[in-house]
């Protein structure tokens, strides 16, 4: 009883927290009236709006889990913080990515993938904390388990694709290396119609096991969004480069993946509390 008190406790206390940082960031001088600022260039319209609601979206997600944290069976509420931690740091990412783009007119690859540094290992790690480490299989790819093939692949997808896009080596080059980390990542976690090298689908409990594929779908056909934006990236010198349409692309990835991942393990985890409980 005092356990669950205090976990109460320390989720009001980082709800409230994250609240205070994020209002405390907000002046006068971030403050524009997107309809006169950008009258007739609707493509700069629709990027600041998805900023703004990327921004607001993100950070109610984070309330939501963190409040939902406590009514999942213990040994799911680590699904729960990772999901929360995921979307909280990305609202801070896009508060200041809105703010760059607002106050500079350009679009910031740095806090792009600042976040993304973050964010991604953290979505790798969503999954085993929500099957359960019964699930994950010993196999073994280049001495690392799932964990480590995971991260690994995050680094790589990531790594590269900031090289490519900062122009530190060729456009082609990065996309086709960064793809080798999802790649990474797929293998481990598996697809929505067959067990990843380190995951095992017949030690999932039956309640989660559409959850877990749907982590799959987003993995596998979630995350393509991103090469898109990437195709359109004035850094990577491969279409015509649009930091608008890549920003566009990028944001609209994030929030359906981010807080998509979040919900369908917060369905998953409320499923599998149900059934502890029945």
């Amino acid at each position: 009883m005092s356990f669950d008190k205090f976990s109460r406790t320390t989720s009001l206390l980082l709800v409230a927290t994250i609240a205070l940082a994020m209002a405390g960031t907000v002046s006068a001088s971030s403050i524009v009236d997107p309809a006169e600022k950008y009258d007739g260039e609707p493509l700069q319209l629709l990027t600041f709006f998805l900023f703004f609601v990327g921004y607001i979206a993100m950070g109610a997600a984070f309330v939501f889990f963190m409040s939902e944290r406590n009514n999942v069976a213990p040994q799911y509420r680590t699904t729960m913080t990772i999901s929360a931690l995921i979307v909280g740091i990305a609202a801070f990412h896009y508060y200041y990515m809105r703010g760059v783009y607002t106050d500079l007119g350009s679009v910031s690859i740095e806090y792009r993938y600042m976040d993304w540094i973050i964010t991604v290992p953290l979505m790798a790690l969503k999954f085993p904390s929500l099957v359960g480490k019964e699930a994950i299989t010993d196999a073994k790819f280049l001495g690392m388990g799932f964990t480590g093939v995971c991260f690994t692949g995050a680094l790589i997808m990531i790594g590269f694709g900031y090289a490519g896009e900062a122009g530190l080596m060729n456009g082609v080059l990065g996309l086709v290396l960064g793809g080798v980390g999802w790649a990474m990542i797929v293998v481990a976690t598996g697809t929505p119609w067959t067990s990843g090298k380190g995951v095992d689908n017949d030690k999932i409990a039956p309640e989660l096991i559409w959850s877990a594929n749907a982590l799959r779908w987003f993995i596998v056909v979630g995350w393509v969004i991103y090469p898109i934006g990437y195709l359109f990236s004035p850094g990577a010198d491969m279409l015509k480069g649009n930091q608008e349409i890549m920003a566009v692309a990028y944001n609209i990835a994030d929030i359906i993946n981010k807080i998509g991942f979040g919900i369908v393990a917060w369905i998953g985890a409320k499923k599998a509390t149900e059934a502890l409980n029945a």
